[in-house]
């Protein structure tokens, strides 16, 4: 769980609400159920005339991943390349077959199986590369699913205001309405920069950061197997790969 994207977001809402309370506000008037459907409704209509069904679909499924990310352990790989790579030196390519068999993630399967199969450092690393660019190309884009919501959704808002002034116009003789046509307008303008500067652009930054590090863990895991391929020295593959590491992490 990343904690910090949890309380990014109360200490954005706490600041918006808590403001709205010093300020001597109602509380219960930054709660307008039109203001929200016709922002949230208009946001997520242009998303999806904008983005292909896949797309959308993938791009609300890792939403989670900026508050529960999948777990990228480094370290760990790095130790499993240095034990496939004495594995190696002992019996040979073949002898990491009873190490497939342990490893659970698809990508890393893959890569084993090729180092096993006998693949070409070249062909190795050119087919999960492969595999990493659509990988990244397909979750970019559907990050993008959330950035372009970001973009959307004050234009909306401002449509939500409009469209409560002209209710506010159309009953100019009926004073009871006027109050709540005015706290549509405004609080849909709130709900749409709102939406998009707290929540659905940090969003979209937080999931280009995840698959950042998704990246860079396959990219160690590239360099890890083409090594050992090349039959390069155990101590010297987990030099380079911690290279890779942020200090701190080392």
């Amino acid at each position: 769980m990343d904690i910090l994207s949890l309380i990014g977001l109360l200490v954005a809402t706490v600041a918006i609400v808590g403001g709205q309370w010093l300020e001597g506000g109602h509380l219960a008037s930054l709660v307008q159920v039109t203001a929200f459907v016709i922002v949230i409704g208009g946001t997520l209509g242009a998303v999806m005339l904008q983005h292909p069904i896949t797309v959308f679909a993938l791009g609300i499924r890792i939403a989670r991943w900026a508050f529960k990310p999948p777990k990228l352990e480094y370290r760990a790989l790095i130790k499993r390349i240095v034990s496939w790579s004495h594995t190696a030196r002992r019996g040979g390519l073949l002898a990491l077959e009873t190490q497939l068999k342990s490893t659970d993630g698809v990508y890393e399967r893959k890569g084993l199986q090729l180092l096993i199969d006998g693949a070409e450092p070249e062909t190795l690393r050119a087919i999960l590369e492969r595999d990493i660019d659509t990988f990244e190309e397909s979750h970019r884009a559907a990050a993008k699913v959330w950035e372009s919501a970001g973009g959307y959704a004050p234009t909306v808002g401002i449509i939500g205001a409009v469209l409560g002034l002209i209710h506010v116009m159309e009953n100019l003789t009926d004073p009871s309405k006027l109050g709540s046509g005015i706290a549509v307008a405004f609080v849909a303008t709130i709900y749409g920069v709102g939406s998009a500067n707290l929540l659905f652009l940090p969003l979209a930054g937080k999931l280009k950061a995840v698959i950042g590090r998704e990246v860079k863990l396959r990219e160690m895991l590239i360099d890890g197997l083409v090594a050992i391929a090349n039959g390069d020295n155990p101590r010297i593959i987990e030099g380079r790969l911690e290279g890779y590491l942020a200090d701190g992490d080392r």
